[in-house]
C-alpha cells in the first residue's frame, strides 16, 4: 500500500490544497492530509478551525486522513504514519528551489521517504493562502476571493472580516 502525506499549513484551505488532495488520491493508496504547526507564523484560523475547513470542504474519503502535527519533521511524522512518499508542489520557480533544497534535507534525514512533486493547472497556479489571506478584507474582496476558495472557507472568511471590523 502506498502512503503519503501532504502537509501545510492550510490556513485557509485553497481550491490548489483540494486540487492537490484530489491528485493525491489518485496517486496514492492512502493520504495524509496534515496541518503542521510553525510557532513562527501566525494564524488566522486555529488548528481545530482548519481541520473542520477542510473536511467540509472535501468529501469524506475511506483513503483520506485529515489531521495535525506539531513539533516534529514532517519526514519522522511521515514514517510515525507509514507514509513512504511526501506530496507537495510547485507553484513558482521559488517553490521549486525551496522543495528542491527541502526534498535534499529530507533524503539525508530519511532516505526511505521519498518526494512527488505535482504542479497545478494555470488556474490555480498562483493559489496560496497568504494570498487569500492578502485578497480579503477592501471592498469587494467577495468577488475575488469567493473563486479561489471551498465554499465554507470562504464563509469563514467573511466571518472572521466581520469580526474583525
Amino acid at each position: 500500500m502506498q502512503i503519503a502525506v501532504y502537509a501545510g499549513s492550510f490556513d485557509p484551505p485553497t481550491n490548489g490544497h483540494l486540487w492537490m488532495i484530489r491528485q493525491g488520491l489518485e496517486l496514492f493508496d492512502r493520504l495524509v492530509v496534515a496541518i503542521g504547526t510553525n510557532p513562527g507564523k501566525s494564524y488566522t484560523f486555529s488548528v481545530a478551525e482548519r481541520l473542520d475547513l477542510l473536511r467540509q470542504s472535501i468529501p469524506s474519503c475511506e483513503r483520506l486522513t485529515i489531521t495535525s502535527f506539531d513539533n516534529r519533521y514532517l519526514v519522522d511524522y511521515a514514517n510515525e504514519v507509514g507514509a513512504e512518499f511526501i506530496l507537495r508542489g510547485i507553484r513558482s520557480p521559488q517553490d521549486y528551489e525551496y522543495e528542491r533544497m527541502m526534498r535534499h534535507i529530507n533524503a539525508d534525514m530519511a532516505p526511505n521517504i521519498k518526494t512527488t512533486f505535482l504542479m497545478p493547472p494555470r488556474d490555480i497556479a498562483e493559489l496560496s493562502s497568504s494570498m487569500i489571506k492578502g485578497l480579503t478584507g477592501p471592498a469587494g474582496w467577495e468577488k475575488t476571493v469567493r473563486r479561489y476558495v471551498p465554499p465554507p472557507v470562504f464563509d469563514a472568511l467573511k466571518e472572521d472580516v466581520r469580526k474583525n471590523s
